[in-house]
């Protein structure tokens, strides 16, 4: 194993992926400025078994990964929307997404990229129907709707305007949010791809239950982005995972993680977050049965032996040669200067000076992580009155507030939205 090696795999992967992930990217933008939130909570309020379907449907093309997604759901049920459905929606809405879609294809076949949104749907609405029949919330949560009204920009912005933020979504906040996540799973499978022996899952070949067991162990506790996943499964496919095995590693990581299942344990109940959990699991290991069964992922074969180092050095020859190379190093190209423009000022706002001026209070919120989070206790604390403008700044854990607000007012709306209130910064 050289560094050669693993900048060629690295390539390889980032190549296939890129120009499926910025077109996801811009889908995802277009759905976060043209779609507005009202739209989601309008169908989400009634317990019954179609606010589940809703919710699941409306929740799996969202690109929110599972800390954006906790905040989302708070929201909707402070909305008002029925206990099913915001299962529904926390247990489909992390698992897939518009990009993670699109880069499955790119990596992993039509059948995946099928099986993975068909997967989060079924496990939403099931999760969610459970929840309608064995969970009660308590009336506190369910009556805790809001009568505030949502802040809306105006329906008559200037087209210009409106792409320019669709832009900015696709291309900043959403790469600030999965960019680091994203890198790593590139990284990560093109390590596998060089140091992982091409014989090491075959041993598990005529076990893939016990396959499916070792990666729920694995891949539960531990924080995965939708599409940051994709490369990593597909490089342990070429290993000799079994395609049940990576579906699971595809649904359960995504949708589950340690920080997520406190989150929903302290906002939710024991009850409803066993449900969450217990369906995730159960679900994700039923489907990956299905497709070994079926035979999806067949076509994705481990590694040719003795003559993979070869292969790989041969794909990698060729993946930025002609013209369909040239767009996809130009794709990378872009990718990595998106990536790389979005940390470096996430990074450069942990470090950022904040003065407190004339008529504006600094405060301290934490359990802020994405730019989801950002939106959602702006929305909650911009509404209240007294509040002239308000900034959060999740890698600072800041929140700035200029008004004559009350602190315990602001305290509510910011623990409301689903986050821990600090107070003012000292």
């Amino acid at each position: 194993m050289t560094l050669n090696d693993i900048l060629n795999a690295l390539l390889e992967v980032t190549g296939a992926m890129s120009p499926y992930l910025l077109l996801g990217f811009l889908i995802a933008g277009v759905l976060h400025v043209f779609v507005p939130k009202r739209f989601y909570a309008k169908y989400l309020s009634r317990d019954n078994k179609w606010s589940v379907l809703w919710a699941a449907l409306l929740g799996v093309p969202l690109p929110l990964c599972s800390c954006g997604v906790i905040p989302t759901a708070v929201g909707l049920k402070n909305e008002g929307a029925s206990k099913g459905a915001v299962a529904s929606f926390l247990i489909a809405t992390p698992q897939t997404g518009i990009d993670s879609i699109l880069a499955t294809f790119s990596l992993m076949g039509l059948g995946f990229a099928v099986v993975r949104p068909v997967a989060a749907l079924v496990t939403g609405v099931c999760g969610g129907l459970l929840v309608n029949r064995y969970e009660c919330m308590n009336a506190s949560m369910c009556e805790c709707v809001s009568n505030t009204q949502t802040i809306r920009h105006s329906e008559n912005q200037a087209f210009h305007y409106r792409l320019w933020r669709v832009l900015k979504y696709a291309y900043f906040d959403m790469i600030q949010d999965i960019g680091l996540r994203l890198l790593i799973g590139l990284l990560v499978a093109a390590l596998i791809n060089v140091v992982v022996p091409d014989e090491f899952f075959l041993s598990f070949g005529k076990q893939p239950l016990l396959q499916m067991l070792v990666i729920l162990v694995v891949a539960v506790p531990m924080y995965t982005c939708s599409t940051g996943s994709i490369p990593v499964a597909a490089a342990l496919m070429m290993k000799g995972l079994s395609p049940g095995a990576a579906l699971v590693m595809l649904m359960a990581g995504p949708a589950v993680n340690i920080a997520s299942i406190l989150v929903v344990k302290k906002s939710m109940g024991n009850r409803f977050t066993w449900i969450y959990l217990l369906t995730i699991v159960g679900f994700s290991v039923l489907f990956g049965m299905i497709i070994n069964t079926i035979g999806i992922g067949a076509d994705i074969v481990p590694s040719c032996g003795e003559a993979h180092g070869a292969c790989c050095a041969a794909k990698s020859a060729t993946t930025f040669e002609g013209a369909g190379g040239l767009f996809r190093a130009i794709c990378s190209a872009l990718l990595l200067l998106f990536i790389i423009t979005a940390l470096t000022m996430k990074f450069l706002d942990k470090f950022k000076k904040q003065k407190a001026v004339a008529g504006t209070v600094i405060y301290t919120v934490e359990g802020m992580h994405c730019n989801h989070c950002k939106a959602d206790v702006e929305q909650a604390v911009g509404k209240l009155k007294g509040v002239e403008s308000c900034e959060a700044t999740p890698a600072a854990n800041t929140l700035v507030v200029t008004g004559n607000a009350q602190e315990n007012d602001i305290r509510k709306a910011v623990e409301q939205a689903g986050f821990e209130f600090k107070g003012v910064k000292e």
